[in-house]
């Protein structure tokens, strides 16, 4: 597949085939469902909890006798059928919500969701990509730019584009990291449910061999 490549400006510079390997698949709506479900369950945090009757306060005493009241009869105030009483079946911080992903599945449905971008036209690849001086009023400016593209119009709005980048470029990370329309990965990290989240994808040439 073949795909413009530009400058930092925004101008088109020339083209560059895309490897169908990565950019060329089919689109398997069950792998993409699989894999994306599963990232997001490997990435959920145990934070609730409630705490069941052996865990609240109070209840070491019977709150009334057994008999004779004409009342229900109860043994602690922890009763779950009590206010302030412990949950039933309420969550646990110790509950697994992690899913097991093949690595040639996971693979797969990135270069799914690349090859889906691709053909939406959503790839943006660059001759080089190095902010001057790690400031993110330059990358802000190179972005502007791009949106004035009429392919790349919604790239500065929302989660507009996730940028994947080389592995040691703390300049450009620095630069990107305040903009609230971009998100920084390294392209070896990439995963099908990163890509998803953001409109366009942008990486540099070298990135292909990454891929």
């Amino acid at each position: 597949m073949e795909t413009a490549i530009y400058n930092q400006t925004g101008q088109k510079t020339g083209t560059v085939n895309l490897p169908d390997s990565v950019f060329g698949l089919k689109w398997n709506a069950d792998l993409v469902h699989q894999v994306v479900t599963s990232q997001q369950a490997n990435q959920r945090p145990k934070i609730a909890k409630a705490k069941d009757r052996s865990e609240v306060s109070g209840g070491g005493k019977k709150p009334w006798r057994q008999k004779g009241t004409g009342r229900a009869r109860h043994g602690s105030i922890r009763s779950p059928i009590w206010k302030g009483g412990g949950a039933t079946h309420g969550p646990i911080t110790e509950k697994n919500y992690k899913k097991k992903i093949n690595k040639k599945m996971a693979k797969k449905a990135l270069y799914t969701v690349l090859s889906a971008k691709a053909k939406d036209k959503e790839i943006i690849v660059l001759e080089g990509f190095n902010i001057k001086d790690g400031k993110t009023k330059y990358a802000a400016e190179s972005f502007k730019n791009f949106s004035k593209v009429p392919e790349f119009s919604r790239l500065t709005k929302g989660n507009g584009v996730l940028a994947a980048l080389a592995e040691k470029s703390v300049g450009n990370r620095r630069a990107l990291r305040n903009l609230p329309y971009v998100g920084v990965e390294e392209a070896r990290n990439l995963t099908a449910n990163q890509v998803l989240q953001y409109k366009y994808i942008l990486f540099t040439k070298e990135i292909l061999e990454v891929l």
